[in-house]
Formats: C-alpha cells, structure tokens, sequence
C-alpha cells in the first residue's frame, strides 16, 4: 500500500514540490472537497424538497374542492422546506384575510392580484434558498483552471531556473520534479473545473425546473381559492 502511494505522481509531485508548490496543491485539494460537499449536499436538499412538495400536491389534489380546509401535518425539518405546502399556507391566509376583510362571495381583480404577488414573494424566496451557495461552484470552473495554470508556470519556472543556474550539473531529477509539478496542477485544476461545472449546471436546470413546478402549483392553488365559492371553501374563520 505504501509503495502504491510513493509510486502515484500526484503524491510523488506534491513531495516533490517546494513550499509554494505544495500550497497549490493544497489550495486545489480544498476546492476539490467544496466543491464536492455543495454538489452532494445540494443533490439531497433538492431530492427532499421535491419528495416533499409533491406529495403535499396529492394531498391538495385529494381536497381541491375544499382547499381551505386540508389538515397536512408538514415536517418540522427547515433545512428540508415543503415549499408546496408554504405557497399553499400562504394563499390559504391571504385568501381567508381577504375573504373576511372584504364580505363578499367572489374574489377581486385586485384579490387576485394580492394573491399573485404574495406567491410570487414566496417562490422567488425559495428559489433563493435552493440556490444559496451555487455560485461558489461557479467561482471554482473558473478558479480551479488558473490555479491549475498557476502551477504549470510555476513548475516550468523553477524548472528553467534550476537549469539556469547550473546548467551543467542540473539534475534529471530536478527537471522531472519541475515538470511534474506543471503537469499534476494542471490536471488537477481541470479534475476540480469539470465535474464543478456539470454539477452547477445541473443543479442550476433542477432549481430551474422545480421553479415552473411551484408556479403551476401556486396558479393551481389561487384558481381553486378564486373559482370556489366562500361557502365550499370552508369556514373563513377558521
């Protein structure tokens, strides 16, 4: 096991490597595990948001007919949001507000247009939510590749100095470590650059798609709140 580890070149250049050499490899290591943790941790929340969000819709789907009188025990979990049943609890509010601020069987053009922009509050907030620390991935498909280029410059450098100042007696040893450094940071840099720029952009098209679902599901529910009578809606007072 030993040997495998002493005979990788990744590990060998990193030995190999001076002070500066080895704090870019370091840097490019740290943004290997950042970036990692957002793609990972960003995967669960987004499959959670949706298992949840979904299957509140069954339920509003079971009880259309009475949409202000489903009972839904949600999960106390606020890392995880219902964000189905958070626009549903927010157009069930303003619309038993409405209803019994106003005293009449039918919702205004300006009711309707309350409710429109409170659920647009609602989804544009939790959009923010799902993509809180997205753009760190962004900052690391283009960081990850100069740090990469970083080191291949560095690694030449030293390499062409060390021959430089001795060019006679300048070792194999020493010209292979230099370019070792170059190559392993640039490889490196791309590994850390490529798999950051798939996961945003499929996290991004994710958070992207689940948006239009939380507006055709906010339309759904201010639909059924506008073309139901106060009377089917159930109690406003409730």
């Amino acid at each position: 096991m030993i040997f495998i580890l002493t005979s990788n070149p990744f590990i060998e250049a990193f030995v190999e490597s001076d002070a500066i050499g080895k704090l870019i490899f370091i840097a490019l290591i740290v943004l290997s595990i950042i970036s990692w943790s957002i793609i990972l941790q960003k995967i669960w929340l987004l499959y959670q948001v949706k298992e949840t969000s979904f299957a509140f819709r069954r339920t509003f789907q079971e009880h259309k007919n009475t949409p202000l009188t489903i009972q839904y025990q949600a999960r106390n979990r606020p890392e995880y949001p219902n964000s189905f049943f958070i626009i549903y609890e927010i157009v069930k509010t303003k619309t038993k507000e409405l209803f019994g601020k106003n005293q009449q069987e039918v919702l205004s053009s300006d009711d309707i247009a309350c409710l429109d922009v409170a659920t647009e509050s609602a989804i544009a907030s939790l959009k923010k939510y799902l993509d809180k620390h997205l753009y760190i991935l962004s900052t690391i498909v283009t960081l990850a590749p100069f740090l990469g280029l970083l080191g291949t410059v560095y690694g030449i450098l030293i390499t062409f100095s060390g021959m430089k100042a001795d060019p006679i007696n300048a070792s194999n040893q020493a010209v292979l470590g230099g370019l070792s450094l170059a190559l392993t940071t640039t490889v490196i840099g791309l590994i850390n650059a490529i798999p950051a720029l798939i996961g945003y952009n499929a996290l991004k098209n994710s958070v992207q798609g689940f948006e239009v679902e939380m507006n055709r599901f906010a339309t759904e529910v201010v639909e059924r709140m506008v073309f139901t009578s106060p009377r089917k809606l159930g109690d406003v007072n409730k």
